[in-house]
């Protein structure tokens, strides 16, 4: 649509948005308006930035912690599964689960020359790990099938073995949680393990508190007549709930199906309740800039009156009035929203690129990669939180139009041009 065939109210509206010459009231009124449609954009941008980067650091620690953890465990409420196969194979007639495989965890205390640390020891099968994990491509030293049955071998976490200072080739003892029954009372229940491996996962909480062993070594250490469960691996982690809801269902029996999200429940209510917050105290940033565009739309009827007052006695209704000045603040909020959201998606898509350059520039480091393990700043750009941020600042833009330009349609003609 041409602007010849805008109606009057469009017309006068975009005349008022632009840049006044004819005074400096004039000049200072679009500069406030300049600043508040600045506000606004550095709000929305802002905003889209910063959960970017914390969906960013949400989706890293997953997929890290996911390099360990399985998508879904199945086990039995008795604790063991005799027979893991058929359970495997009943399980993976769902269309959504790609590998399956048995383990046994259990808790344990891992000895060398006087120093002690607990760990999550884990039973696994070399062979069958890779289905449902890809701890065989995190491994700094050793193989994973360097797990040989019967060898009592053993695969440490990179920080683990660091607080053991053990290497590879040496001795571990360790210690099983339930001790042994002799005439003399109880005992602990030792067995020394060689060290064959060390694996990184990126997440601090394994590498300092996991290991793995052989499954038949595991069995036969915490003596166990059958693993402890299967593991399974699906196309999509973020349908593991659904799948597992539904596992649970056609298994049958007392197995139990539990996802990922559920064994690590509070650190993603932690993430949801942070991101949450976030959200809310930022969003409250675009508010304050864009309440902005009252005062300036309250400066701009005051100034304009006698512009007001011409429309009226021309037959100008109140209801036309208000569309003037609704429609000058709403595109001030509306261009805001739209600079704000472009730059806001241009940074958080190139958010690896600029903080280095930034680091280089003032010769800092922002993220120390000994304390957060990670050394650059992730993002992910979700697509619905940027139409939702920008759906919100035009939402509080257009509210914050409705008082002056209600105002405005109650001026009177008579009492605007007495003085003029």
């Amino acid at each position: 649509m041409s602007v010849k065939n805008l109606s009057f109210e469009w017309l006068v509206g975009l005349r008022y948005t632009r840049a006044g010459k004819r005074s400096s009231r004039n000049s200072f009124i679009s500069f406030i308006s300049l600043i508040s449609m600045a506000g606004i954009a550095l709000g929305v941008a802002a905003l889209i930035i910063v959960l970017s980067v914390m969906n960013g650091f949400q989706k890293e620690v997953r997929d890290r912690m996911l390099s360990v953890l399985p998508h879904i465990e199945v086990f039995d409420a008795s604790g063991v599964i005799p027979d893991w196969k058929l359970t495997a194979k009943e399980a993976e007639k769902h269309t959504s689960v790609l590998g399956a495989a048995p383990y046994v965890d259990a808790q344990s205390m891992i000895i060398n020359d006087g120093v002690m640390r607990g760990a999550i020891l884990r039973g696994i099968l070399p062979e069958e790990e890779p289905k449902v994990s890809v701890v065989a491509t995190k491994m700094k030293a050793g193989k994973l099938t360097d797990l040989k049955e019967g060898a009592f071998n053993i695969i440490l976490g990179i920080e683990l073995a660091r607080a053991m200072h053990v290497g590879i080739g040496e001795k571990v003892t360790l210690a099983a949680p339930e001790g042994q029954i002799t005439p003399a009372g109880t005992i602990p229940r030792l067995k020394a393990f060689t060290v064959v491996g060390v694996f990184e996962a990126g997440h601090y909480e394994f590498d300092s508190g996991m290991a793995f062993i052989h499954l038949n070594d595991a069995q036969k250490f915490f003596r166990q007549d059958a693993p402890s469960g299967v593991r399974l691996k699906i196309k999509d982690m973020l349908q593991a709930p659904q799948v597992a809801f539904e596992l649970s269902h056609t298994l049958g029996g007392s197995l139990i199906a539990r996802d990922w999200s559920q064994q690590n429940s509070n650190y993603f209510a932690a993430v949801k309740t942070e991101k949450t917050m976030m959200f809310i105290i930022l969003t409250l940033i675009i508010a304050v800039a864009a309440f902005n565009l009252v005062s300036t739309l309250v400066m701009t009827v005051t100034e304009k009156q006698a512009d007001i007052a011409i429309l009226r006695t021309l037959g100008a209704s109140p209801l036309s009035i208000m569309k003037i000045f609704m429609i000058q603040g709403g595109l001030v909020g509306l261009f805001g929203t739209a600079l704000g959201v472009i730059s806001g998606v241009i940074v958080a898509l190139n958010i690896d690129v600029i903080v280095p350059f930034i680091e280089r520039l003032l010769g800092v480091q922002f993220l120390n990669k000994e304390i957060y393990v990670i050394s650059t700043l992730p993002s992910d750009l979700h697509w619905p939180d940027v139409w939702a941020i920008g759906g919100i600042a035009v939402v509080l833009a257009f509210l914050a139009t409705i008082y002056p330009s209600w105002r405005a349609a109650r001026v009177k003609p008579a009492e605007a041009l007495r003085y003029e």
